[in-house]
This record gives C-alpha cells, sequence and structure tokens, in this order.
C-alpha cells in the first residue's frame, strides 16, 4: 500500500453533482446557480414547509369540516359469521391471540365484536367489547362473554 494508491472504500462517498459557489471556472460560480435577487438568493434563506411561491397553499384551499377527536379508541370488527368461520375450524375458545393467528386483527388491535350474520355454535368469545345483537346472539346458542 502507498499513499498515492489511497482512496475511499466503494460506496462511501456520495458526492452528487457540481459543487455550486466555487469560482467561474467550475461553471457554477457568480450566482451559484440560485438566480438573480430575489429572497431565494440569500444566505440563511428557508421557506415553510406547503409554500407555494405566494399562491394560496393547498392546506388552505381544502375545506375543513367536523371535528376529529385526538383521543378516539379505535376498534377492529369481527362480525359473527367470522366467528363461525372460526367454529366450523374446530375452534371452541376465541380471544385476541385467535383472532391474530387467523389474521383477521393487527397486533395491537382491539377487538369488538359486532351483530352481523349467524352463530350455531357455543363458544367462549373474549374481547373488548360487544353490540348488544352480538351479545344476545352469542348468548342465545349457549356461548359465553367474557371481558378484557
Amino acid at each position: 500500500m502507498k499513499l498515492h494508491t489511497l482512496k475511499p472504500a466503494s460506496g462511501s462517498t456520495h458526492r452528487e453533482g457540481k459543487r455550486v459557489g466555487r469560482g467561474e471556472g467550475s461553471g457554477k460560480g457568480g450566482t451559484a446557480a440560485r438566480g438573480h435577487k430575489g429572497a431565494g438568493s440569500r444566505s440563511g434563506t428557508s421557506t415553510k414547509r406547503g409554500f407555494e411561491g405566494g399562491q394560496m397553499p393547498l392546506y388552505r384551499r381544502i375545506p375543513k369540516f367536523g371535528f376529529k377527536n385526538l383521543n378516539r379508541v379505535e376498534y377492529a370488527p369481527i362480525n359473527l359469521d367470522k366467528l363461525q368461520e372460526l367454529a366450523d375450524a374446530g375452534i371452541t375458545k376465541v380471544n385476541a391471540e385467535v383472532l391474530r393467528a387467523n389474521g383477521l386483527i393487527g397486533k395491537k388491535d382491539l377487538v369488538k365484536i359486532l351483530g352481523r350474520g349467524e352463530l350455531k355454535a357455543a363458544m367462549e368469545v373474549q374481547a373488548d367489547k360487544y353490540s348488544a345483537a352480538a351479545q344476545k346472539a352469542i348468548e342465545a346458542v349457549g356461548g359465553s362473554i367474557v371481558n378484557n
């Protein structure tokens, strides 16, 4: 190894394009590709997010209605017909782990059982919430409900 053969490891340098403001000979001297005068040509310039050159920005053009509750709790809906499919597969005890294993809910989802469909098999259902119709249908076939 000699000093004149040293070079950076491949992929370790990322210089892209031509360096600006380094003299006329570089082809990017003078105004350094900033144009003439105006706010963008001065040092220390920055524009705020969403700035569209003075045009009314998109976030102000779009109408806004209603109220978004930041503390809203989202539940993953599971209907009785899905529970019946699990019962047909031989599952009698349903909880979040079973639903997650069958790909019906995500990793951190809360579960609400809803009343669409029909349940024919008695099963023990453990969830975070139930609709009144779902609760009635589960108990009507001899099933039980366990709250988380």
